[in-house]
């Protein structure tokens, strides 16, 4: 059986048979390339994410230019994926291993818990920046007391202490189980819950991640961009160079926002459908649960996947970042023979020799 790595119950079935329609037992057998396909896509992940993350922190830290609110909190957003990504290798080789975890019950904690941080910290950065793309834009003359260095430093603080105070459950209740000559590295409730209560604390815990790790703060973000939407609308005829400048980032932070809304949806709906099963709130087929258990491990690797992408997309929208990415590697020269053939291309394509006219048409 795959062990949820973010924060899902402890070893068992995944879900109490007697809470389904029919009266089958469950067949929980996994997928049989699981084993193989997961631990490469975590080494992907943590190749690049650690590589990407690590130039964002650079790139940002380093600049001369005056630093804004939402560079903070693209860099603070880079730092939570980064803390999470070092650990992909000890959770590819568990993995690998058929979900044996050979590295002790420390680690199992430790890294379970900068999962979950990375989960809050990510998701509340994300909001942060939506938040203050809506002051920049829609209450651009009065916001500047709310924008300011201190406020957004006081903001920060509290995101990383939210951030740790909401993922305490995955430090707390962790531990290695010996099982058969293979220890698994899950959630234990036994001491904290009977027999009879288990499973609402199993679905409890659950249902609260997703609520405050992924619903609430999207339900934000979707009303700050909604109040964008409607200002950018109205005022679409301004192209100010300072007003270009605020859509370029706003680009930037929407494409941010539905990169991590993508890759993290499948796995909170897995893990609500869960929640409410081990609430008895629903009741699902074994055929639903199955798929749903099947599911899970490669949901878990699209989520996982969004700590190396927003690099890529800094990269991809944002001219400034990338010349101060370039800038942080020192490689002017590369910079300049970057844009030489394109000058070339761009000029022999306008002005064509007598040569070249002849030999393009021939190519045809």
């Amino acid at each position: 059986m795959d062990v949820f790595m973010l924060e899902e119950e402890s070893g068992g079935d995944l879900m109490n048979t007697s809470y389904y329609d029919d009266d089958l037992q469950c067949d929980y057998t996994d997928w049989e390339h699981s084993s193989s396909v997961v631990p490469v896509l975590y080494m992907l992940v943590f190749v690049f994410g650690l590589s990407g993350n690590g130039l964002v922190i650079c790139t940002v830290w380093r600049s001369r230019t005056k630093r804004r609110s939402a560079d903070t909190y693209i860099a603070n957003l880079a730092l939570a994926d980064l803390a999470f990504v070092v650990t992909l290798p000890l959770w590819a080789v568990y993995a690998a291993l058929d979900y044996h975890w050979p590295f002790g019950w420390f680690l199992c904690k430790v890294s379970s818990y900068l999962v979950m941080i990375n989960m809050y910290a990510s998701v509340f950065c994300l909001t942060c920046l939506s938040f203050d793309r809506y002051l920049a834009i829609v209450h651009s003359l009065s916001s500047n007391k709310l924008r300011s260095r201190r406020t957004t430093l006081l903001s920060l603080a509290l995101i990383w202490f939210l951030a740790g105070v909401l993922a305490l459950p995955a430090l707390v209740l962790r531990r290695t189980h010996e099982r058969e000559n293979q220890t698994t590295c899950a959630m234990d409730y036994s001491w904290v819950a009977s027999e009879r209560t288990e499973h609402f604390w199993v679905g409890g815990l659950s249902l609260f991640a997703s609520t405050l790790g992924f619903l609430l703060p999207f339900l934000l973000m979707s009303t700050f961009y909604c109040a964008i939407a409607n200002t950018v609308t109205r005022h679409f005829q301004n192209v100010k160079k300072e007003e270009q400048k605020k859509k370029r980032l706003l680009k930037i932070i929407t494409a941010l926002v539905l990169v991590f809304v993508i890759c993290w949806l499948p796995f909170h709906i897995i893990k609500a459908t869960d929640a409410l099963v081990w609430l008895e709130l629903i009741y699902i087929p074994c055929s639903l649960d199955e798929f749903l258990h099947l599911a899970h491990p490669y949901a878990t690797c699209a989520a996982y996947i969004n700590s190396c992408l927003n690099p890529f997309l800094y990269a991809f929208f944002d001219q400034r970042f990338r010349a101060q990415c370039l800038c942080a590697l020192r490689c002017s020269r590369l910079k300049k023979a970057l844009h030489a053939p394109i000058t070339s291309i761009s000029s022999s394509m306008s002005n064509p020799t007598k040569s070249e006219a002849p030999s393009s048409a021939t190519k045809v």
